[in-house]
């Protein structure tokens, strides 16, 4: 909770403008915002992304990738006017298809973004029909009483749209992920005068991208990267493999040109990649001739006359670049002299993947070529050069920093007072800030994470994560007792150990003290007070724990199945 100041006032029954996030302050990823306007006990609201982030390696065991709870919103979906996708990357729109069923409100979105939905939604959408409505770059559209307006700018990912949303109560700026780039090489750069004007009419509150708060200077272009991945793949004098986010279809155009130019094969191997390259036609971010080979051609061309692009640059388990680097794939390999650009950043919480990754490339001899050593990627997001433009374009009387993790949302705040800002709030998840009238935190609304498990979505206070958790440290204990009905033991107990050690410092079995704690307690307690499944089964529980503990100093998860037979 941060320490804002709080209002118990409220407009006396009149309309307000407020502001929460469900996800995406305090953390990077996992984007969800919401405007509500109206009454207090009649707001409409407006969803502003629906986005996912990626577990943290052993403390999410088994979880593929988590979800906002939106549960706030679901309890007044009736009242959400509608979801508006800023752009297509995971962390914006990854929660939308899974989330949907419990939100059924229009989804808006352009052409890219729109066919990106579309394209995961016939992949894992198991028939599933979101009403999404396609909106022209730059336009102006109505979401229940919210006019918005689009303002295209740039970053890592086609047609990324910062939003004016206007109201009665004034006009928020909600920038999205964005950078400034005079020369994105995909999509056009951001138009100076119509942002200008947007603050010369007045914006209430501007609510700003924190992920490059620190860095000072402005961040280069895309421009500079192809140059540089077109110099270094001509001089290559074997196989070069890039790897990159697959969404960055301006990344995607500067190798398949470099490869061109340096009369090489482009090869691209990876589904997220192909997905990507089929919508970017589709859409005419790449041309329609845009040719390459698929996978199974690898094997067939020489090796210094091919540019391998692959997925996994965040070292996902399962993509193609960490088959590669295992020397798994069924149909690429790469030698001795290959090199290989990690044309991307490596994302906090995934440098043991790609450490991983790197290590197998480098024990097959390959050169590693990274963002450290040449000019092979740059961020979508703006440093603090680009920032104090912004800031100068809107003049917002409000500023809430988003998109960060709390250092970040913190740096932001202090820019955002030295560019002039009189009112600045850093928040986190889940508490509700009225805009207008009379600026103030006012409420709290229940916020967590959903964890997609496997095919499940569970909340994080359910029990399966955390005790996999616990798994993980201490093992588990599993004991089984037969007993009759009047509690005599039948036949000799049974204990099995998982991720416990044999034996303890003095070289005494841990099973044999398992079954001797067991056997004691069966001992300690009367026939008659057996005669309780359950609570025989505590005793047992709490008896081997503490035997373990003192043979091992740790207390395992223990399980003590009791199974009761007619016997007298």
């Amino acid at each position: 909770m941060s320490q804002q100041p709080r209002s118990a006032g409220r407009s006396p029954g009149g309309d307000e403008l407020v502001f929460l996030a469900l996800g995406g302050l305090g953390e990077i990823g996992m984007n969800a915002y919401l405007y509500g306007f109206g009454p207090e006990d009649a707001r409409r609201w407006l969803m502003v992304d629906c986005g996912i982030t990626f577990p943290e390696g052993e403390y999410d065991p088994g979880i593929d990738v988590i979800l906002p709870d939106v549960r706030f919103i679901e309890e007044n979906r009736a009242d959400l006017a509608g979801i508006v996708i800023t752009h297509a990357h995971e962390d914006h729109i990854g929660a939308v298809i899974e989330l949907w069923p419990r939100l059924r409100a229009p989804v808006y979105a352009t052409p890219f973004s729109a066919g990106m939905l579309r394209s995961k939604l016939a992949e894992h959408g198991n028939g599933l029909e979101i009403p999404i409505h396609v909106i022209p770059l730059d336009s102006k559209f109505d979401v229940g009483p919210f006019a918005i307006e689009l303002f295209s700018l740039a970053h890592s990912i086609p047609e990324m749209s910062a939003l004016a949303i206007r109201t009665p109560l004034g006009t928020v700026f909600h920038t999205g992920d964005w950078k400034l780039d005079a020369t994105p090489t995909v999509g056009a750069p951001a138009d100076a005068a119509r942002l200008a004007k947007l603050g010369d009419d007045g914006v209430l509150a501007l609510m700003i991208d924190s992920t490059n708060a620190f860095r000072e200077g402005i961040s280069p272009s895309e421009a500079d990267v192809a140059r540089s991945l077109g110099e270094i793949i001509a001089k290559a004098p074997r196989r070069v493999a890039v790897t990159t986010f697959s969404s960055n279809v301006a990344r995607v155009k500067a190798v398949a040109e470099a490869a061109q130019a340096a009369n090489r094969q482009l090869v691209v191997a990876g589904r997220a990649l192909h997905r990507v390259i089929d919508v970017a036609v589709d859409t005419g971010y790449l041309p329609k001739g845009f040719r390459y080979l698929d996978q199974d051609q690898f094997t067939y061309i020489d090796r210094s006359d091919i540019v391998l692009l692959c997925t996994g640059s965040q070292g996902e388990p399962r993509a193609a670049l960490a088959r590669i680097a295992e020397e798994e794939h069924p149909e690429i390999s790469l030698d001795k002299g290959d090199m290989v650009i990690f044309s991307s950043r490596t994302i906090p919480g995934n440098e043991k993947a790609v450490g991983r990754i790197q290590n197998g490339l480098a024990r097959n001899g390959c050169e590693i070529l990274t963002d450290g050593e040449a000019l092979v990627h740059v961020s979508g997001h703006p440093r603090r050069d680009e920032l104090r433009q912004m800031y100068r374009w809107m003049r917002p009387k409000i500023v809430v920093p988003m998109h960060g993790e709390a250092r970040h949302l913190k740096a932001q705040a202090e820019l955002a007072r030295e560019m002039g800002a009189k009112t600045v709030f850093t928040l986190t998840d889940g508490e509700i800030l009225r805009l207008a009238p009379e600026p103030a935190v006012i409420d709290d609304a229940p916020v967590g994470r959903l964890f997609r498990d496997g095919r499940l979505l569970v909340s994080e206070s359910d029990g399966p994560v955390r005790e996999r958790r616990k798994l993980s440290i201490v093992g588990v204990v599993a004991v089984s007792l037969v007993v009759s009905r009047k509690g005599a033991l039948i036949g000799e107990p049974l204990a099995v150990l998982d991720g416990v050690p044999a034996e303890n410092a003095q070289g005494d079995s841990v099973l044999d003290i398992v079954l001797d704690a067991v056997e004691g307690t069966m001992r300690s307690i009367p026939e008659k007070h057996r005669k309780n499944p359950e609570s025989l089964a505590e005793s047992v529980r709490r008896s081997v724990r503490a035997a373990v503990n003192e043979a091992w100093g740790k207390k395992p998860i223990c399980k003590v199945l009791v199974n009761v037979v007619d016997r007298g």
